[in-house]
């Protein structure tokens, strides 16, 4: 349910090690306990492809994102395997709006319960960041961001509806599997009902980014002891949580998580019997896969 947690961004998903849960997650249950087993070194390389990390700077982040792993696998994984439990009841029965929202709310306390524990090693990383990695992170914040303008923004309202749809569909159809001609007409009616807000997810993007550029800067200006950095970042963490509570945002956020949990609940209800039992499967080999990844297999 990748596009019912929200769109990915840096810290939208709070920190990397979450992409790699949920990379697990999107691979399919036979991947899963690969994806996951090499999850350090999918970390890195993408940590590495925003920063350029080097030589101690490297052995350092790679040491913390293992340790890092250690307590996730140890920890998260069999409550992740319990989340998914209940949800494969709910989709048993038949799920309210109400349900998903709640759905959603569980998954978000694990997202912040990953990020306050990383501050730590998010310090140590921030700290050790050169004015050169600022610049490499910024180019890279800036063609990432090129890449969701032409896609999501830019155009005419059917491409940006169609371009919303596949990506929609893509999960979907991991879930549940092939939908009938039928239901995709459904399921396109129900997403171009929905609001068209690429722009708006932009500008949430571009105001993330430049408040971690701002805070890497000020580090590098300032130098702070390790209790003040982290501070700065459990406080910027804070406040990027606490966005869809913000005066200028919270209508926002409310309606796209309306939309958004419509838009679920619409492919449930017309789910067929096969359908849901795709999915009850496809949930049921991602719980099997957790466990044995939590008993250290």
């Amino acid at each position: 349910m990748k596009n019912f947690i929200t769109p990915d961004t840096l810290f939208r998903r709070t920190i990397a090690l979450c992409l790699i849960a949920l990379f697990a997650l999107a691979a399919g249950c036979s991947s899963v306990r690969f994806t996951y087993n090499q999850g350090d070194t999918l970390l890195y390389w993408w940590l590495d492809s925003y920063a350029d990390l080097e030589g101690e700077q490297a052995d350092i982040a790679k040491r913390d994102i293992d340790k890092l792993f250690q307590w996730h696998r140890q920890t998260q994984l069999r409550d992740y395997a319990a989340l998914l439990g209940t949800m494969q009841k709910e989709l048993a029965g038949n799920p309210t709006q109400g349900d998903l929202i709640g759905i959603y709310r569980e998954i978000r306390v694990r997202g912040e319960r990953l990020a306050a524990r990383a501050v730590p090693e998010m310090t140590t990383l921030a700290l050790s960041i050169k004015p050169d990695q600022i610049a490499d992170i910024e180019r890279k914040f800036n063609a990432k961001n090129a890449e969701y303008r032409k896609k999501f923004v830019d155009g005419s309202t059917e491409k940006r509806q169609r371009e919303r749809y596949k990506k929609a569909m893509k999960q979907l159809e991991l879930w549940f599997g092939s939908f009938s001609r039928e239901q995709e007409d459904i399921l396109r009616k129900a997403s171009d009902a929905r609001p068209l807000d690429g722009d708006i997810w932009l500008q949430e993007r571009v105001w993330r980014q430049r408040r971690i550029l701002a805070l890497l800067r000020k580090f590098q200006q300032e130098q702070p002891n390790r209790e003040q950095a982290t501070a700065q970042i459990t406080a910027m963490q804070r406040e990027f949580f606490s966005r869809t509570e913000s005066p200028e945002r919270k209508a926002f956020y409310d309606n796209y998580l309306d939309q958004t949990t419509k838009f679920m609940l619409t492919a449930i209800r017309i789910a067929t019997p096969a359908q849901k039992k795709h999915a009850h499967e496809r949930m049921q080999g991602w719980i099997d896969d957790f466990q044995t990844l939590a008993a250290g297999k």
